[in-house]
């Protein structure tokens, strides 16, 4: 059962203007229903996915390796518990020609996501074409210009050519990317507060950064000129720790002190997921 049309014509509207105000963005990223549902129980105004998360939890690496009719399917049902938009970070669309994106960016708009990150990977290590890209992203827009699509570049997570040259091949894929019709822009690998705020000055769309250890917070990011962070997979990963510890004093010590220790009561989980 898809989401009614009125309701994700809604969600999507939401969803960009959450983007053209004067707020920040703070946008978790979930990786199964019950994460997005506890999301979207804190309050926040919007959810995502994290590719890596999600593929991990269906036994995927990340890396596009993941079962397109899983992700898809996945998201879907993601959507339908939800009451805010969703985006889906869909790596590289899994795909390595235009068709192939076009054919998968129409399943994804399906699906009743309100947006979605399209990354310029084409392999571990290299980038597709500045050219490419672009039409990548010209593609993708032609094929749902009503999903919010915010356009990743990885030139400074993936190291791509000297240090000193990653601002401005930075800079041009996303001006690039934006006139492409890209909605968004999305840099990872970017910490530090300097580089932050350049970035924000030149880039022509929303700025969003990928949250990690020495992240500035976000009114920071805020009053640096970005306009959203996200989590990416270190919520699910940071679950798996805590859960890495129980594992081991399962093993070790055969106690239970996991028991005594802050957790989501069974009914509360419960309510989470009845339908609404």
């Amino acid at each position: 059962m898809q989401l009614d049309s009125t309701a994700v014509t809604a969600r999507r509207r939401a969803f960009r203007a959450l983007h053209e105000g004067p707020g920040f963005l703070v946008l978790p990223n979930a990786w199964d229903v019950v994460s997005a549902r506890i999301f979207e129980e804190a309050g926040f105004a919007a959810v995502a996915t994290s590719s890596a998360a999600l593929a991990n939890a269906f036994g995927y690496p990340d890396g596009n390796a993941f079962d397109v009719d899983l992700h898809l399917e996945a998201l879907e049902r993601i959507a339908r518990a939800l009451q805010i938009p969703l985006s889906a970070d869909v790596e590289s669309g899994y795909s390595g020609d235009i068709a192939s994106l076009t054919a998968f960016i129409t399943r994804l708009a399906a699906t009743g996501v309100a947006g979605y990150n399209l990354e310029d990977v084409k392999a571990r290590g290299e980038l597709h074409p500045v050219d490419v890209a672009a039409a990548r992203v010209r593609a993708a827009r032609a094929a749902a210009p009503d999903l919010f699509l915010n356009a990743r570049t990885d030139v400074y997570l993936e190291r791509i050519g000297p240090a000193e040259s990653r601002f401005d091949a930075t800079v041009e894929r996303l001006r690039t990317f934006a006139e492409a019709g890209a909605d968004g822009v999305f840099v990872p690998g970017v910490t530090d507060a300097e580089t932050i705020a350049k970035l924000a000055a030149a880039a022509p769309r929303p700025l969003n950064v990928l949250a990690g250890p020495t992240t500035p917070p976000a009114a920071e990011l805020q009053r640096l000129g970005a306009r959203r962070v996200s989590a990416g997979s270190a919520p699910m990963r940071r679950t798996l720790g805590v859960l890495r510890v129980i594992a081991h004093e399962l093993r070790d010590a055969g106690t239970f002190s996991y028991t005594r220790e802050p957790s989501v009561p069974y009914d509360d989980l419960n309510a989470l997921m009845r339908l609404r």
